[in-house]
């Protein structure tokens, strides 16, 4: 890494969409840029940077909620013109301000992604997506999963209009007219999609793509298929990407890749001859990165990486150096320019706190009164409860638009909290009763001083399924709260795959019914994370499935009046058939259902799951000698009469009690899923060997892979 860049911040907005910033075309060469920037408000906000001031061009009024912001304009002109979309209407605006478009689409959702190429306006909302053409309905396409954003190949470079989806079931849907041409299996959900060069490259053909679990790629889009030039996985766990840009900002001739993640981290890649991507830059703000820009703002001649975050901060990232100026002989001393931009600040300050404190005593006196209404301030919350597939457990993002006082959690499922080294607040656990109040978790977090973001993970049991919620209280009076609910569902550590091994043993689950294919639908929604809520236009689907935490599968098809499943895994199939049962017995559906067992699988899961308990017991044993061990070494002064085996782990000590503290109950969790493994296999043969239990465990204390599968077999 060899840029430096220096942050300065340059204005606030209200809360801000993903892709709600844009720079305006330069009119001369390094010359100053103007940011044109919607929130969540309705309001437009363009302003250019004089002296080190935000100065505005204008200010639109505010109005509803602000989704997108593109720039547009005729083919072969500057694209100048700021299109924006709120609720199902996109509106246009010169650069001065002056409103020359108002479209309603008609749309039963709101548009959530959009592109402007010429007079094509690309529109889409959930799972719809409409091509219009001088606003004229041109093509339309229902989408098998949630759109989450769209770009469109150059027409000037490929000939004809060629629209990308971003589409939440991994793929990336190349539409031609109103059908689909092919689809490009991506590694996550893509989140966000950009032209590479901001030209699709030298054939036009180029995307880039972001995805929610932090992997970034190119592909090119040909006329047949798809070329995957290059993938990057997220090895250091960062967030997921919210907006992508490429721009030369190391100054090198070619342009840089920059990336905004939504734990707030910004990154500038480079490529080099051989195609690999290289990190040059990284710098971490406080709060998710909606949007990033590279061009010239704050003054001539400097290059910056312009960024937008969740609570409208517009900062930039600039190649100005931010320098001190000292005389000979003297200490360093601020320029004029910034002294002057610090005392402004000082008496805003000044102002603010004697503003607030008239508010206060204002709202003291009013308080007083018989007939005064408290109102409740609303405060926008932004939170994201995902899967991560490295660690089988769910991470819980909030992110509020102001400070964040505490944050109480309460499930009503068994859950554990695990350890996150973002995470700087002080966690307290409450006793709670699980039978009569169905509370198996309650825990406190006291935020510090000016968190507005908050990571957490938990880990669930699958076959136990209910609710999480979060309790958001934030640093603002009167006191406030907002209540969020997460489901926790039947099979919730397993996750969306394009395809899966057929070579294993496989157990098969049979529904038929009387039930509708939107019914059945719904129950395998209501079991599985990842499945679109809306029922597939199709008169049958299939859908396939991975376990994050032992890597079984699973494959879902089912119709009207039919359902199969099948799985390596004889306890997802048990989950399985015990909560379609229930479900169906709600609906006063009568299900005929039958199962074929495959003895095979079970010694298959087992042995799936012996390179993690071998891995887990180790630790275990290790971990309980760090302590006898300290105390030899206290004892004797040095190390050196240790066996290796033993210094090595004294080596490792404090590596080995952080694994073994970020996964709590993790043996007990493994014991637990042989243990259902046992009662589900003879449960399948209408026995019932809960009373052989603690023979297992005694098997599973001194631990051998054959003698528990010969266990298995002979019971």
């Amino acid at each position: 890494m060899d840029v430096v860049l220096n942050h300065v911040d340059y204005l606030q907005v209200g809360v801000t969409s993903q892709k709600t910033t844009r720079l305006l075309p330069a009119i001369g060469r390094k010359a100053n840029q103007k940011v044109a920037v919607a929130d969540s408000d309705g309001v437009i906000t363009c302003f250019g940077m004089k002296k080190g001031e935000a100065v505005p061009v204008f200010r639109t009024l505010p109005g509803q909620r602000i989704s997108r912001l593109e720039l547009g304009g005729a083919p072969g002109t500057p694209q100048e013109k700021i299109f924006v979309s709120s609720g199902s209407e996109v509106r246009g605006f010169t650069k001065k301000g002056k409103q020359f478009l108002s479209f309603e689409a008609n749309l039963t959702e709101n548009i959530n992604a959009m592109h402007v190429s010429g007079a094509d306006l690309f529109v889409c909302a959930s799972y719809i997506y409409n091509h219009y053409c001088d606003c004229k309905d041109q093509d339309y396409y229902l989408s098998g999963d949630k759109i989450n954003d769209i770009v469109c190949l150059p027409g000037d470079k490929v000939g004809r209009a060629v629209p990308i989806l971003a589409c939440q079931d991994r793929v990336l849907r190349v539409l031609q007219g109103s059908e689909l041409l092919y689809g490009v299996e991506v590694p996550g959900p893509p989140s966000v999609l950009e032209l590479n060069n901001k030209d699709g490259g030298t054939d036009g053909d180029e995307i880039l793509y972001g995805t929610t679990d932090g992997r970034l790629g190119l592909v090119k889009i040909t006329e047949s298929a798809p070329v995957v030039k290059w993938e990057m996985d997220n090895e250091k766990k960062k967030g997921g990407i919210l907006c992508i840009d490429t721009f030369d900002i190391l100054g090198d001739g070619v342009k840089d890749i920059l990336v905004g993640r939504d734990d707030g981290t910004v990154e500038i890649y480079a490529l080099d001859a051989s195609n690999e991507l290289s990190l040059r830059f990284e710098h971490v703000l406080s709060e998710s990165v909606t949007s990033i820009q590279g061009g010239c703002v704050g003054k001539e001649n400097y290059d910056e990486v312009l960024t937008t975050t969740y609570t409208g901060w517009v900062s930039g990232l600039t190649t100005e150096p931010q320098q001190m100026e000292a005389g000979p002989g003297e200490e360093l001393k601020m320029s004029k320019e910034t002294q002057s931009k610090v005392a402004a600040l000082r008496s805003e300050l000044e102002q603010l706190q004697v503003k607030v404190l008239q508010g206060r005593e204002k709202y003291q006196q009013s308080s007083q009164s018989s007939t005064a209404v408290s109102t409740v301030p609303a405060f926008s919350v932004n939170d994201k409860f995902t899967l991560c597939q490295d660690d089988a457990s769910y991470s819980l993002a909030l992110e509020v638009q102001t400070a964040i006082d505490n944050l109480l959690l309460q499930s009503d499922v068994p859950i554990d909290l695990l350890d996150v080294d973002k995470n700087s607040a002080v966690v307290s656990f409450s006793e709670c009763d699980s039978e009569p109040n169905g509370n198996f978790l309650l825990a406190t977090y006291r935020c510090q001083a000016n968190t507005t973001r908050l990571e957490l993970k938990v880990r669930s049991i699958e076959g136990q399924y209910g609710t999480l919620q979060a309790y958001i209280t934030p640093r603002l009076q009167p006191k406030t709260c907002q209540v969020r609910q997460y489901q926790i569902k039947p099979l919730s550590l397993h996750q969306r795959t394009h395809s899966i091994a057929q070579d294993r043993p496989m157990n098969t689950l049979r529904l038929v019914g009387q039930f509708s294919f939107a019914e059945v639908h719904s129950w395998v929604v209501f079991c599985l994370p990842e499945v679109p809520e809306k029922t597939p236009a199709a008169e049958s689907v299939t859908f396939y499935f991975q376990n994050t935490f032992l890597g079984t599968q699973l494959e879902a098809t089912y119709s009207k009046g039919e359902g199969n499943f099948k799985s390596d895994n004889i306890s997802t199939i048990s989950i399985l058939k015990d909560v379609l049962s229930k479900e169906a017995t709600k609906r006063k559906i009568n299900l005929n259902i039958s199962y074929d067992v495959n003895e095979n699988s079970v010694s298959h899961t087992l042995m799936m799951i012996h390179p993690k308990l071998e891995y887990q017991l180790l630790l275990s044993k290790k971990v309980q000698l760090i302590d006898a061990l300290k105390e030899l070494q206290v004892h004797e002064g040095n190390a050196d009469f240790l066996i290796p085996e033993y210094r090595s782990i004294l080596d490792e000590s404090a590596r080995l009690l952080d694994e073994y503290k970020k996964q709590p109950a993790h043996l007990e969790r493994l014991y637990g899923m042989i243990t259902d493994l046992f009662i589900d296999k003879f449960k399948f043969k209408g026995q019932n060997v809960k009373t052989k239990v603690s023979a297992l465990l005694e098997i599973l204390d001194n631990y051998d892979l054959n003698s528990l599968i010969d266990f298995f077999n002979e019971a």
